[in-house]
């Protein structure tokens, strides 16, 4: 019995799930159709029902939810007021991408903090080194929809409307549309270096990104 039960465990222990990954050659909105059947198929697999969507104008969250209609949770996180200080329209979102968004379930994030953005440094005349700087440029080593989806999970938890430590899908862009999507183990900011590994964040797979960086 103590030796099945071992050996039980053991294959537990080395079991390898295999999934079809998606690899752009190039980053880019143009690869957003392709994302959307990407994450359909991830959440009809491992059963996560909640996605987060960076989505400034609100019009590609729009795709995801509407591919994702009863099947998982969609967040649209667009700008904050932040854009103000540069003279720059929010929000973002249009009216009636607004009404549908929400006919759909939507939850509409814009008003949260980019989480890396150093809040006292980012317009400063000289630059400075911080912290949330250097992990930003260390995630934009994968690629500007891989930080952006880094990003816009830890905003959601953030700001109230997912959990922490519970798997979700995030889905990020190169200036427009989606070239990538994640499963995270999302947390809030404050534990990111925590000495809880079990409150870390933690990237659990990739489902698409772009292979160049942009």
């Amino acid at each position: 019995m103590y030796l099945n039960t071992t050996l039980e465990e053991s294959l537990e222990t080395l079991m390898v799930i295999e999934r079809k990954d998606l690899y752009f050659t190039q980053p880019g909105e143009q690869n957003t159709e392709q994302v959307i059947k990407a994450v359909v198929e991830r959440v009809e697999q491992t059963g996560i029902n909640c996605v987060v969507v960076a989505s400034h104008s609100g019009r590609t969250a729009l795709r995801f939810a509407k591919a994702l209609k009863g099947k998982a949770k969609v967040i649209c996180v667009s700008s904050n007021p932040a854009r103000k200080r540069k003279k720059k329209i929010w929000p973002i979102i249009d009216l009636e991408v607004r009404k549908e968004l929400e006919s759909l379930g939507v939850t509409i994030i814009e008003r949260a903090h980019n989480i890396f953005d150093d809040v006292f440094l980012e317009d400063s005349r000289k630059p400075v080194f911080s912290v949330t700087n250097i992990i930003r440029e260390v995630y934009y080593t994968l690629g500007q929809g891989f930080k952006v989806a880094v990003e816009v999970a830890l905003m959601a938890v953030v700001s109230g409307y997912i959990e922490p430590y519970q798997d979700i899908i995030s889905v990020g862009g190169t200036t427009q549309g989606s070239d990538t999507a994640l499963i995270i183990k999302p947390v809030y900011p404050q534990t990111f270096f925590s000495n809880s590994f079990d409150q870390r964040l933690e990237i659990r797979e990739i489902i698409a990104m772009p292979r160049v960086k942009k």
